[in-house]
């Protein structure tokens, strides 16, 4: 299968934990459906501490795993809120 484009898209989201609201990254998307993974080449701004676990309330919002060879987070349902 094919890798994930490098440069990518140029459109950022604003991703906020859906239990207490912090602001987690800011991530290039594409596309407009839901956000169900992550390309860690695609955060442009981290404001965690530990990839997948929220700052504030600790939740774990992401699963570390390889998509098309390529580290991601596979994001769980319900726990980030997209804007």
């Amino acid at each position: 299968m094919a890798k994930p484009n490098k440069k990518g898209p140029v459109k950022t989201v604003d991703i906020f934990c859906s239990k207490c609201g912090v602001k987690l990254f800011r991530y290039r998307k594409g596309g407009k459906g839901a956000l169900v993974k992550c390309f860690k080449e695609r955060i442009a701004e981290d404001f965690t501490e530990e990839l997948g676990v929220c700052p504030q309330c600790s939740s774990v919002f992401g699963r570390d795993t390889l998509i098309r060879g390529t580290p991601a987070l596979k994001m769980v349902g319900g726990k980030i809120r997209m804007k």
